[in-house]
């Protein structure tokens, strides 16, 4: 194929990127719902299956059979912890303004930037092996697809297509990752583009493989009888060389791959950075690995037909594309082709991205701040130095990524991805640990870091170095120093692959360091307190906002000028201004807690466009920040805590005063809409007969006692919420009143054709309560059955342990179980008129429950034997001086019909 029509078909494809990455932006302007999809989200994280995945997995399989799966074993299992793991590091990250995983460390062991910038550099030598393995891909099967049959050789850097395709992802990576200062805007022009990526490349692996599998051989079950009759193919697929010691191995690759799926950085930027609802994990969790399943289903088919077909001059990780290039199915080789790029290019993009925001925050402002360079710069070109060093870093990271390319050309695509997995494994107990260990200290988390990277460098990376030449052979055969037990490939004379070896002793020394550490040292109060915000994020996540965990002295000044040096004077004075509108008419206990909120705000702008660390620094520079104990924090949060209780049912508060206004207003407006127009009417008419007269006005006089009836209940209910209402308690038998309720509603009753049962248990229940207010509820109660009935009311009263109830019982539809309470609420039934009260003011059950909580009852709706029951109780309880002015027969009714009551007229 000519090298013009692969240049040209790269060309366009990265043209549909950018295209599709500007749409995208476009359509996240306007707030698009399938932008913010999580479908797209999920997709998005599916930038783990690389180059790596496209052939690398093939390349694997054809020398180990089906331990390729272990790279996606890993992530699997792994995924459904996400939503314990991930999603407090989703939160941590939101409230904390952290965009790397550098960042997450430093922020967790007290923002120190010693710390961050220890893990950048090493996350930076972790990932370039992952980078080169990319550019190796891309360059590889370019020259694959011009030369074919050709052995593929080292080209000159100016003649070599993976170093202009590194240059134009640069310029996209660029334009697309560094426009803006503000880091807490997505990216979802890039995160829309890798999901493209992820399909494309899906489909495309399918096609090539459905092919090979499908239409070169005759399917899986013809590949798998002729790998059978081949004896060095049944070891692939039988396991025959398995052991316990490669049990182990397995165990070790798939931790691996587990931490790396979690908190490689381009993992790390999809999963919590470009996160924006942290639901959306939801559909994460089973689509992330349903999509590592369908991508894996031809490798193995793939991988033993390569194995059938090819004798040895074609690598194995090219299979999938050398098939359609020996059966001259360009169309087919193009194809596959491109979903390699696809694969390659989407890791390149988001790594080189992830990679120069944690070098920018964590490294170079730092660094910069440090030396002075920053005094030179005037206002607002602080922001475009930022924005500079991260275009620096990306650039950076590429070349360093293209100069490793060289030192370790002969490695397998595989071997140097597993790599990086192992290097990115050294950050699993900082994090995990700081997740979940208050005590862990940031000596502890620094010792275990370098511990781990110096081991990984020395078993993976010194090797590496010994076969390009640039180290002597002496030190992988005698060990250092000539020690023959520090071997850099069988420490301690374990002997492991090289990967399962390095992690085993990387992630060992690591770990035992520390928790070593940490045990034995001590935390700074700002350590300890960034522990109790991470390990209980949900607990203080909604206080964080609000809480102002801040002492020192700081001046408006200082932070205005501080601020102006990134966004300008004006824009700096717009800024503290809108602080100011937003606390203006809040109290502040001293001027102390107002620099602290003011402290804190100017923080969290600086934090957008640096990072939580450097914006540390740069607020530690101009105010005198005093430290704060861990009782200090915790009570900060406390008391935060209860000011949003508060906030909230102030609030709840006030929307119920809304509602009770606004239904209020409703009521009365029918009313006198009626009696208005009724009176038009009547005005000029004047000879109208006098029976249609009579109506009208009998109408108007309705109306107007509706509108009273609402009004007293609006005075009556008010009357019991602010405490003035007062009730005159007398003793009754309880049944009187019942007979006299029912006597009120029993021409109702019979003209509505219902049954009305009276069932009374003792003929007296004495009680000493408001009498009218106790007819109030049960005529309440009667007149919601009545409107709901349909053949049956059934009115119960009787003596229940040490309380007296009454209820209503009907056969009517109910109340649904969520709406039991809601019921009683005021107003209720304006927003809830499909529900089972009644069309009235709203104010019946309401009152009704303020009159039974002056008597000290309760009320409530349930349902039994099929009925729907309204019922309150009471406690028969007399005072001395009452039961003494009771006449002697009614005294002794009393005691003998309730047993429970002592002498005294009170409960015993």
């Amino acid at each position: 194929m000519h090298w013009s029509i692969v240049i040209i078909v790269s060309l366009f494809y990265l043209l549909l990127l950018f295209g599709l990455a500007y749409w995208a932006e476009q359509k996240a302007e306007q707030r698009s719902h399938f932008i913010n999809s999580p479908y797209i989200y999920a997709l998005s994280l599916a930038v783990y299956c690389t180059a790596w995945t496209y052939y690398g997995s093939i390349g694997r399989a054809s020398k180990t059979g089906f331990d390729f799966l272990l790279i996606y074993l890993g992530p699997t299992l792994s995924a459904p912890i996400w939503w314990f793991v991930m999603r407090k590091i989703i939160r941590i990250a939101k409230i904390q303004n952290i965009f790397s995983v550098a960042d997450l460390i430093a922020t967790r062991y007290g923002k120190n930037v010693t710390l961050g910038a220890i893990v950048s550099i090493f996350t930076v030598f972790g990932i370039i092996p992952y980078l080169a393995l990319q550019i190796k891909a891309i360059s590889e099967t370019f020259t694959l697809l011009i030369e074919y049959p050709k052995n593929y050789s080292q080209s000159p850097v100016f003649l070599d297509y993976g170093f202009y395709i590194t240059i134009v992802l640069a310029v996209f990576i660029i334009y697309f990752g560094t426009r803006r200062l503000d880091l807490t805007r997505k990216n979802e022009g890039m995160v829309f583009a890798i999901a493209f990526e992820s399909v494309f490349k899906l489909l495309a692996f399918l096609i090539a493989g459905g092919y090979v599998t499908f239409v070169v051989f005759g399917g899986f079950d013809d590949i798998f009888q002729k790998a059978f009759q081949k004896p060095d193919l049944q070891k692939l697929l039988f396991f025959q060389e398995t052991n316990k010691q490669q049990g182990w191995e397995w165990f070790l690759i798939g931790l691996s791959s587990l931490f790396a799926v979690m908190f490689l950085p381009r993992q790390f930027q999809m999963i919590v950075v470009e996160n924006k609802n942290e639901k959306h994990l939801e559909k994460a969790i089973w689509l992330f690995p349903l999509y590592l399943l369908v991508i894996n289903i031809f490798v193995l088919p793939v991988a033993l037909a390569g194995k059938l077909t090819f004798s040895g001059g074609v690598d194995a990780d090219t299979y999938i594309l050398a098939f359609p290039l020996q059966n001259g199915v360009y169309w087919l080789a193009l194809l596959t082709y491109l979903g390699g790029f696809a694969a390659a290019t989407s890791i390149l993009i988001v790594a080189s991205l992830a990679l120069s925001l944690m070098l920018t925050n964590n490294l170079f402002i730092p660094l910069s701040l440090q030396v002075g360079i920053t005094q030179y710069l005037k206002d607002k070109q602080w922001g475009k130095w930022v924005l500079y060093i991260r275009r620096m870093s990306i650039i950076l990271v590429l070349i360093l990524a293209y100069w490793y390319l060289y030192t370790a050309f002969d490695l397998p695509l595989v071997s140097i991805g597993l790599i990086s997995f192992v290097a990115v494994s050294q950050f699993a107990p900082a994090i995990i640990g700081g997740l979940y260990w208050k005590d862990a200290t940031r000596k502890g988390a620094m010792t275990g870091i370098v511990v781990g990277f110096a081991v990984w460098f020395y078993t993976l990376i010194v090797p590496n170095f010994v076969e390009a030449g640039l180290l002597s052979r002496n030190i992988m055969q005698e060990g250092l120093l000539g020690i023959s037990w520090l071997r850099p490939q069988s420490l301690f004379g374990l002997e492991f692959s090289p990967i399962a070896h390095s992690l085993f002793w990387s992630l060992f020394g690591n770990a035992l360091a520390y928790v070593a550490v940490s045990i034995a040292t001590s935390q700074s109060s700002q350590e300890r307190n960034q522990a109790e915000l991470f390990v209980d994020v949900f607990k203080f996540a909604d206080a964080y906002d609000e809480a102002v965990i801040w002492k020192g002295i700081a001046h408006k000044k200082d932070l205005e000028e501080l601020l102006a040096r990134f966004v300008g004077e004006s824009k700096a004075k717009s800024l503290l201004n809108e602080f100011e509108k937003e606390n203006q008419g809040k109290l502040f206990a001293d001027e102390q807690e107002r620099n602290a909120k003011l402290v804190k705000y100017a923080e969290r702008i600086l934090a957008t466009a640096i990072g939580s660390t450097s914006a540390r620094i740069l607020v530690a520079s101009v105010v005198q920040e005093e430290n704060l104990t861990q009782e200090e924090v915790l009570k900060i949060l406390k008391e935060t805590q209860e000011l949003k209780k508060i906030n909230f049912e102030l609030k709840k508060a006030d929307a119920l005063k809304n509602e009770f206004i606004s239904t209020v207003t409703h009521e009365l407006k029918t009313p006198i809409t009626s009696i208005r127009s009724l009176s038009e009417i009547l005005y000029e008419n004047p000879d109208l007969e006098q029976e249609q007269k009579e109506h009208f006005l009998k109408t108007v006089i309705s109306e107007t006692e509706r509108m009273e009836r609402l009004i007293n209940q609006v005075l009556e209910l008010e009357k019991f919420e602010s405490g003035k209402q007062k009730l005159h308690l007398t003793p009754c038998n309880l049944n009187e009143i019942i007979r006299e309720a029912v006597s009120i509603y029993e021409s109702i009753v019979a003209e509505k054709q219902l049954q009305f049962i009276q069932q009374t248990y003792q003929e007296n229940l004495w009680a000493e309560v408001d009498r009218d207010r106790i007819l109030q509820v049960i005529l309440n109660f009667l007149s919601n059955a009545v409107k709901f009935a349909k053949t049956k009311i059934v009115i119960n009263s009787a003596l229940k342990q040490n309380f007296v109830e009454i209820s209503v019982l009907d056969d009517g539809k109910g109340v649904p179980d969520e709406l039991k309470e809601a019921i009683f609420e005021k107003f209720f039934q304006a927003e809830n008129q499909n529900i089972r009260k009644p069309k009235g003011s709203g104010l019946g059950l309401a009152i009704c429950k303020k009159i039974i909580q002056y008597h000290k009852g309760t009320i409530g709706v349930e349902r039994e034997q099929g009925m729907t029951k309204f019922y309150f109780r009471i406690f028969p309880t007399l005072s001395p001086a009452i039961i003494d002015e009771m006449h002697g027969e009614a005294k002794n009714q009393f005691f003998k019909n309730n047993p429970l009551m002592g002498n005294n007229g009170f409960s015993s």
